[in-house]
């Protein structure tokens, strides 16, 4: 068997088919839905290789047509799915969301995912060769929280050895997920193993019981050589070695839409920033873009804004940075409002 190929990111985890609401309602009261894609790390994978990036997406999904259409979609990106497994005897995940009060997330969920093809994954039926081979390997916390045998699995790609690629991991607690309590421990002592986090300021005092700010969430987690923490509207600060201060980035005025899939598109910015090598600063800003994009349409994917749009806007001036406001369509050419073109 050929070795394969190296990419610069893997993301591993289980995307399910989102059904987006026709109208606003109650899910009792809405009539019929549209169809998508979500997950975190598929959307990241998305994200990534729609900025020119070489990714690659592994997971596991049923032998049934919803299973075709998230590897059509997600390699429709251009994400590599040749690692994505089938199984013919557990079902792909769904999910079903309404559209009110989309924008203060205030809205219902309803999760089809339990004895998924995607909760099954283990360290004996995914291609470890194919995860590794990757400058970064991105994980979620949602995984680790699906079953037993994912969690062993992320405990395997994360443990030190000649052949693990940098360690990406978004915290992404979901309280509802976990099978008891012991769902803040793991997801704290994952986090410690990575090389860069992504946590939000609310989901570090939800989990860990840490207030007192992102200095606070550093001093607890003082190992990752990253730590960025994403601070809602305010902004994000980010952490690359633990006596030295954060750096901040506020967040961009933007005309939200949805905030589904904002996290992973900060991600997806921060690392595509990351694998370019470009300043802190900087990554925080393209993170911050990427978000923006994310939070003005109504699903979990966007098309982010070109590498040049993305680079022109993340080397404005501070004060020119305050006064950009984005809007639905800002990433499509033409269509950018006045607030976002710089001389």
């Amino acid at each position: 068997m050929n070795a394969p190929d190296v990419v610069d990111v893997v993301a591993l985890g289980e995307s399910m088919v989102t059904f987006l609401p026709t109208r606003a309602g109650r899910l009792a009261d809405v009539p019929s839905f549209d169809r998508a894609i979500g997950g975190a790390e598929s959307n990241v994978a998305c994200g990534l290789a729609a900025a020119g990036h070489a990714v690659r997406w592994v997971s596991r999904v049923g032998a049934d047509g919803f299973g075709d259409h998230l590897v059509e979609t997600v390699g429709g990106y251009g994400v590599d799915v040749s690692a994505v497994g089938r199984d013919s005897s557990r079902p792909t995940g769904v999910y079903f969301r309404t559209a009110g009060d989309r924008a203060t997330d205030a809205h219902e969920v309803a999760y089809y995912r339990a004895g998924s093809a995607a909760s099954a994954m283990s360290v004996g039926n995914v291609d470890l060769a194919a995860v590794r081979a990757a400058r970064v390997l991105h994980l979620s916390g949602i995984t680790a929280a699906l079953s037993a045998g994912c969690l062993a699995l992320l405990r395997s790609l994360m443990a030190p050895g000649a052949d693990r690629p940098l360690v990406s991991f978004d915290v992404n607690h979901r309280a509802g997920l976990w099978r008891d309590a012991e769902g803040p421990r793991v997801l704290l002592e994952l986090a410690r193993g990575a090389d860069i986090v992504f946590v939000g300021e609310d989901e570090a005092e939800e989990a860990w019981g840490i207030s007192g700010g992102p200095s606070a969430i550093r001093t607890a987690l003082p190992e990752p050589g990253v730590l960025v923490v994403k601070q809602g509207g305010a902004g994000a600060t980010a952490f690359v070695s633990a006596p030295e201060p954060g750096t901040f980035v506020p967040a961009l005025h933007v005309d939200v839409v949805a905030t589904t899939g904002a996290g992973d598109a900060f991600a997806a910015g921060f690392l595509s920033a990351t694998l370019r090598g470009l300043p802190l600063k900087t990554r925080l800003r393209h993170g911050h873009l990427y978000a923006a994009a994310a939070l003005t349409v109504p699903g979990d994917l966007a098309t982010p804004p070109t590498r040049d749009t993305t680079d022109r806007l993340a080397a404005v001036a501070d004060d020119a940075w305050g006064t950009l406001r984005l809007g639905p369509g800002w990433t499509q050419a033409g269509t950018a409002p006045e607030e976002v073109r710089t001389p």
